[in-house]
């Protein structure tokens, strides 16, 4: 596949220039330089060789191709692999494949169910979307239902439509008492390190992440153990800035859903955000869906952290593209509004009804973050958190093919996943 005329994202800004593909992967990508002028250059798998092209120009557009070979021929079918299609996206962004570390469902279903069924219609729905790699999120609940979900989780393997599952997020059950949003608070419990390395035999070492409210008895120590294999977030929490900042020395390096659920920023209190704050190695989850955060305090965390350790996360849950009514989210009744989701036990936020490609949108559109900073955010960081860059993330010769083209107002218009145009 040739994908041609389109403003490419690489190297954290937008050039003009081609992508191409050869099977699930990138075989060359070509930009030009920042100014559109002369030299161009090759993007091979994090290495870059320069070359000169004289007036180097647009390749010639998808109208100008063989009969059959443009992108509308191609979309019409469920997904296609053809090495000679060419894909016009002439006015149009091109993204990698967005990365979405934090959700629990869609169109229904949930990675709880525990089934194939399940991930099928979530990976299947998350790549129309152009979230090509998914590692979806757990909730609190005992280990007899957590045990059946790595082992489905374990034996998936992604149809050509479908997101890859690159990873588990245990978002529960090692949170706070006191802090658990729409968690159930029945089945909180210490940090069990037999319990994580279970689930990792399970699914094959699967689990990427384990979020942790670190002033919990014992669970300073669990995270200093399990941060050797594991990612550890701080999440669901009541710490305050020591113990925060001992978390961190002990090895966590990320905050989930930033600013939900956990203390705010005080002055005299600066809680468990100014910690992090002061970590150059700890990254920052955060929903921009224009629910759960308001504006000013995306930007100031895109300020405050930088554009390299914020990672735009949906936090969807089962209901997102049901529409309103009463759903479910971890046995615990909900109901939506439009974008809203709240439990209707406590009317506490419960998940977000944003995909990743919808708060992107929001944060640029809605919040004046950056385009730049925020595709990085939904892209790069993410693939950098769950130790993928070397496969996805980027624009680079061999990695996977995970393209998003998305139009001027930033509605996804073709995905392209492992090669394939959908």
């Amino acid at each position: 596949m040739r994908v041609v005329n389109g403003k490419f994202f690489v190297d954290g800004a937008f050039r003009g220039g081609c992508v191409e593909t050869e099977g699930e992967r990138i075989s060359l990508v070509e930009v030009r330089d920042a100014s559109g002028e002369g030299a161009a250059r090759t993007v091979d798998s994090g290495k870059t060789r320069d070359h000169v092209r004289n007036g180097a120009q647009d390749p010639a557009p998808a109208s100008a191709q063989p009969a059959g070979r443009g992108a509308s021929a191609a979309a019409a079918e469920p997904a296609s692999s053809a090495d000679d299609l060419v894909l016009d996206a002439g006015g149009c962004y091109v993204v990698p494949g967005f990365v979405d570390l934090h959700f629990h469902g869609a169109v229904g279903s949930d990675l709880c169910d525990g089934t194939r069924e399940a991930l099928d219609a979530m990976a299947r729905y998350e790549a129309s979307r152009g979230v090509t790699a998914i590692c979806p999120a757990t909730m609190t609940y005992p280990m007899e239902v957590l045990e059946p979900i790595a082992r489905v989780a374990g034996a998936y393997r992604p149809e050509p439509d479908q997101a890859a599952l690159v990873g588990i997020n245990m978002e529960g059950p090692y949170i706070s008492p006191n802090k658990v949003g729409a968690q159930n608070p029945g089945y909180v419990r210490a940090a069990s390190l037999s319990e994580v390395r279970r689930m990792q035999e399970l699914s094959g070492g699967l689990v990427k992440l384990v979020d942790v409210a670190p002033e919990e008895e014992g669970n300073l120590a669990f995270i200093e153990e399990a941060s050797r294999d594991v990612r550890i977030s701080l999440a669901h929490t009541v710490a305050d800035y020591d113990c925060a900042r001992a978390a961190f020395q002990a090895g966590a390096r990320q905050m989930t859903h930033l600013y939900n659920a956990m203390p705010g920023l005080h002055h005299r209190e600066p809680g468990p955000i100014a910690a992090a704050a002061e970590r150059d190695d700890v990254m920052v989850e955060i929903i921009a869906d224009g629910v759960h955060v308001h504006p000013a305090m995306v930007r100031l965390a895109f300020k405050v952290f930088g554009a390299g350790r914020v990672i735009l996360i949906s936090d969807t849950m089962r209901a997102v593209g049901l529409g309103d009514g009463i759903h479910d989210l971890g046995g615990q009744d909900v109901d939506v509004r439009g974008n809203v989701a709240t439990l209707v036990r406590t009317g506490a936020l419960a998940g977000s009804e944003s995909d990743l490609a919808t708060c992107l949108s929001v944060a640029v559109r809605e919040m004046d973050v950056p385009l730049e900073d925020a595709v990085r955010a939904a892209t790069e960081n993410p693939s950098r958190a769950l130790g993928i860059f070397d496969e996805r993330g980027s624009l680079e010769a061999g990695k996977y093919a995970d393209l998003v083209v998305l139009d001027e107002d930033l509605a996804v218009r073709q995905v392209v996943v492992r090669g394939r145009l959908l």
